[in-house]
């Protein structure tokens, strides 16, 4: 019986920078979360206490890092380090608490009957909709990526079938 025998290298010959004309490459993790809200002053059932069951897709872009010697060669970012990232930006606060406009507790007694009450509560300075979350978690995700990374999409389903997305604007 004949064998043949195939090499390739798999050792690419990496420049060790890249100029504005270098493609850029774009990496999406998911994550998925509970959290609970209510909207102060809406006309309808969601100005009651309810929760869901989000979906937050994170997308950002960058060049590959092309340092043979770097341990994330071939990477835009590990995606771990994505995932720590976002867990300490948004998750690690917004994962099983209730979040509230803090116009909703006008004096500093409710709060404090709210989190005897309930624990984790977050209180903002927004009406917490799907769309005002986006955007505070684009802050808080965007300013803690490497710089060469930048976050180009945010899509949070709040529902199996609704969802809202940040872009940045141009």
């Amino acid at each position: 019986m004949f064998f043949s025998f195939i090499f390739v290298s798999l050792q690419p010959k990496y420049k060790t920078s890249f100029n504005h004309c270098d493609p850029m490459i774009t990496i999406t993790k998911i994550f998925h979360y509970e959290m609970a809200h209510a909207l102060h002053c809406y006309d309808g059932a969601c100005a009651n206490i309810h929760g869901h069951s989000y979906r937050l897709e994170v997308t950002v872009t960058g060049p590959v890092i092309t340092d043979a010697m770097n341990p994330k060669c071939g990477m835009v970012i590990d995606f771990g380090d994505l995932k720590q990232i976002v867990q300490n930006a948004v998750l690690n606060q917004f994962d099983h608490a209730l979040v509230l406009n803090s116009a909703m507790v006008v004096e500093p007694h409710g709060r404090v009957a709210l989190q005897e009450q309930f624990g984790n509560i977050i209180f903002v300075d927004y009406q917490p909709t799907n769309e005002n979350l986006l955007l505070d978690f684009a802050q808080r995700i965007q300013s803690a990526l490497p710089a060469d990374v930048t976050l180009v999409c945010l899509r949070m389903y709040e529902t199996n079938v609704s969802f809202a997305e940040w872009t940045p604007t141009p």
